[in-house]
C-alpha cells in the first residue's frame, strides 16, 4: 500500500479554497478531501500538522478512516515528523511526500521517497474526485432504470400488447 505523507500548512496555504477559510475549518476539508483522494488510490495519508509553535505541546493523533492526522509535537515541525517517518519506512514500501518547500523535497527524494509540490498534488486530487464523480454519476443514472428501458421499440410493443390483452 503506497503511503503518502502531506504537509498539512503547506497545502492549506497553496490551495485558494482552502486558504480562505479558518484554519480549522480549512483543516477539516482537506481531511475530507484525503478521505476521498486515500479511498480512491488505495492509500494510507498521513497529514502533518505543524505545532512547533504552541509551547508544551505533545504530539497528538487522531484517525479519520482511513487518513491520519498529526499534530507535532512542541518545537518539532511537519518536515522533521516526515523526514522520520520516511527514514522509518525505509524503502519498504512506496512513499509519496506532498510539500511545496524546496529544500524538504531535496532531503525526502534523497531518502527514496517521491516529491510532489502541493500544486502538483492538487491536479491529482481533482483528477480523482473528477473519476469519483463520473463513476457515481454512471451508477446513479442506472438506478431506476428498468428492463423496458433498454428494451428495442419492437420488444416494447410487444410487451405492452400483452399487458393490454392479457
Amino acid at each position: 500500500m503506497k503511503r503518502v505523507f502531506i504537509d498539512g500548512y503547506n497545502v492549506i496555504n497553496a490551495w485558494s479554497d482552502l486558504k480562505d477559510l479558518d484554519l480549522g475549518a480549512a483543516r477539516d476539508k482537506l481531511v475530507e478531501y484525503m478521505i476521498n483522494y486515500a479511498s480512491f488510490y488505495g492509500a494510507k495519508v498521513t497529514i502533518v500538522f505543524d505545532a512547533h509553535r504552541v509551547s508544551g505541546n505533545s504530539q497528538h493523533k487522531e484517525y479519520r478512516a482511513p487518513i491520519e492526522v498529526v499534530y507535532t509535537k512542541d518545537k518539532e515541525t511537519a518536515d522533521a515528523y516526515i523526514e522520520r517517518a520516511v527514514d522509518e519506512l525505509g524503502r519498504k514500501v512506496e512513499v509519496l511526500v506532498v510539500t511545496s518547500d524546496n529544500l524538504e523535497q531535496q532531503i525526502i527524494f534523497g531518502r527514496g521517497a517521491q516529491r510532489m509540490s502541493s500544486m502538483e498534488f492538487r491536479v491529482s486530487f481533482e483528477a480523482a474526485e473528477k473519476h469519483i464523480s463520473e463513476k457515481t454519476e454512471a451508477l446513479s443514472d442506472r438506478k431506476g432504470m428498468k428492463l423496458f428501458d433498454h428494451m428495442d421499440e419492437e420488444s416494447r410493443e410487444k410487451l405492452e400488447k400483452l399487458r393490454r390483452n392479457g
